[in-house]
């Protein structure tokens, strides 16, 4: 069987959202299914959030056939907006900026436009002469489940719309919303099957799409990119917690924070903490130089890696540190237990953290959500402890500082994680697909 992948993020840029489409590239064949991967070229120039909207290195489509499947990057050329901000920054030209991208988020559902569309036009070439069994669209983007409705209809094969994350469902997107839910409900209607990250996102379709029951395929953990960082061992010299990925609204990082300047500040060098590939980190690291300077001089800044890079990165640590995500997993939960380092998580139970998930927490919750999702799997697998507040974080530090000082390391011998691989997860998707084949 061949499958098509319309997936926007892809290695070597460097995304979480990009690992998912990449773990079905990477074994796929190994069950059956041939996949033919539709994206962008991407390069890591800057090692930030310039990199997404950086111009492409050729205006030709590229093509790269391995023993794994068909990869077809096409061409990227920033729309003005996007060329703005790579000349004059962030702060500049801003409404300018939003009208363009305004324009082009909209008009891209109703007219071939906006660099997304490139993927629908080599998708469209390559199917010319070129057959598959089915198309599987990854999102967001999600302008890529139109494009994958329109190959299927074209070319008379059935389609797959994947949901890494919730789409109308999304309350920050408050002035589009109801014409969202319109245009998702339209575009799914002809999906064969939806898939989706976890179980929270299948309640949400579930409001939305009832008579489409959308099939969980789990994020997990890339058992190749973490083979070489498992024997890794950590650090001694200092008391180390790492922290890699993205910095939410609602994440109680200043509560945090200030409980390891207390530490750092009573306790001279006796903790050091280091951020892999954060988002917005001027904006934390200002953070910590005006509200947090015994702690700023114990953290270290590293910049956007590639998965395997990350996770060696990560291994020198002794433990890691997690914001809770409530109802959903996320991803770095899956990474962090296949390094076996001591998660702490942070927190179950904070008031300040109420508070912020209150402010800005933008999902709608279905009745009976479980809001305790990453608690249960750090739990159950017995890697890590839930901090219920600010309180118990302290206690938290000072048992881990007890214990570093004792072993030069921390302890962490989780179990049952074998089920969180993503070659676990691509098996299963290949029997979804295997299965609208017959």
């Amino acid at each position: 069987m061949k499958v098509m992948i319309l997936a926007y993020d892809f290695p070597p840029y460097v995304s979480v959202g990009g690992l998912r489409p990449y773990s079905w590239f990477r074994y796929l064949k190994e069950f059956g299914v041939e996949p033919v991967v539709i994206t962008r070229q991407w390069a890591n120039h800057y090692g930030d959030e310039r990199d997404y909207i950086a111009p492409s290195a050729t205006a030709e489509v590229e093509f790269e056939e391995s023993d794994l499947g068909t990869v077809v990057r096409t061409p990227y050329a920033p729309n003005l907006s996007n060329r703005l901000l790579l000349a004059d920054g962030p702060t500049r030209h801003k409404l300018t900026r939003k009208l363009i991208t305004a324009t082009y988020e909209i008009g891209q559902y109703y007219a071939t436009i906006g660099p997304k569309a490139q993927l629908y036009l080599a998708a469209r070439r390559y199917l010319q002469d070129r057959r598959v069994d089915a198309v599987i669209a990854t999102g967001e983007p999600f302008v890529l489940f139109k494009y994958a409705a329109l190959l299927s209809e074209e070319f008379g094969v059935p389609w797959v719309a994947d949901y890494r994350d919730p789409w109308s469902h999304d309350k920050k997107r408050v002035w589009t919303r109801r014409w969202e839910a319109g245009l998702e409900r339209r575009i799914t209607s002809s999906a064969a099957a939806i898939t989706t990250a976890s179980e929270f996102f299948k309640h949400l379709l579930a409001q939305l799409l009832p008579e489409k029951p959308a099939v969980v395929v789990p994020n997990g953990y890339d058992p190749e990119a973490m083979a070489a960082a498992q024997g890794s061992e950590q650090g001694r010299e200092q008391l180390t917690i790492a922290f890699t990925g993205t910095i939410s609204e609602w994440h109680p990082i200043e509560s945090v924070f200030r409980v390891f300047d207390e530490f750092v500040r009573t306790r001279s060098n006796a903790l050091a903490l280091q951020m892999i590939g954060v988002n917005r980190r001027e904006a934390v690291e200002e953070l910590l130089r005006s509200k947090f300077p015994d702690l700023a001089r114990n953290v270290k800044f590293t910049g956007r890696l590639p998965n395997d890079l990350m996770a060696l990165e990560l291994t020198r640590a002794n433990a890691f540190l997690m914001f809770n995500m409530y109802a959903h997993s996320g991803t770095k939960v899956y990474d962090y237990l296949a390094l076996r380092r001591r998660i702490i998580l942070c927190y179950s139970d904070d008031p300040e953290a109420r508070q912020l998930k209150v402010q800005h927490y933008k999902l709608d919750l279905p009745p009976g959500a479980d809001e305790r999702v990453l608690e249960s799997i750090v739990e159950d697998t017995k890697s890590g402890v839930v901090v219920k507040d600010a309180t118990h974080l302290r206690e938290v530090l000072a048992d881990l500082h007890r214990e570093f000082e004792a072993n030069k390391g921390i302890a962490c011998e989780p179990v049952g994680t074998d089920k969180y691989s993503r070659r676990a997860h691509a098996e299963k998707l290949a029997g979804i697909l295997k299965g609208l084949a017959k």
